[in-house]
């Protein structure tokens, strides 16, 4: 059972934690964008920033659940 587990869960936190430093990196806002026209309450509907959020909360949610599946096969 741990030995699956760590076949699952390894390539998975690669793969999850590359996603989210692409995802830091190339879907941030970058400076100049018209996000700053927003007002700060009504920041979440521009279309770039609601993509960056949306990414960065899957991809590090899967990071958790690949740190958590790689504890569990450790002390299984």
């Amino acid at each position: 059972m741990d030995t699956i587990l760590l076949i699952i869960a390894a390539p998975l936190f690669v793969i999850s934690l590359a996603a989210h430093i692409y995802v830091k990196l190339r879907l941030n806002p970058k400076e100049g964008s018209d996000l700053d026209d927003y007002y700060y309450e009504l920041e979440d509907r521009h279309p770039g920033y609601a993509k960056y959020t949306k990414w960065s909360r899957i991809t590090f949610t899967a990071v958790v659940v690949s740190m958590i599946l790689l504890l569990i096969a450790v002390v299984i």
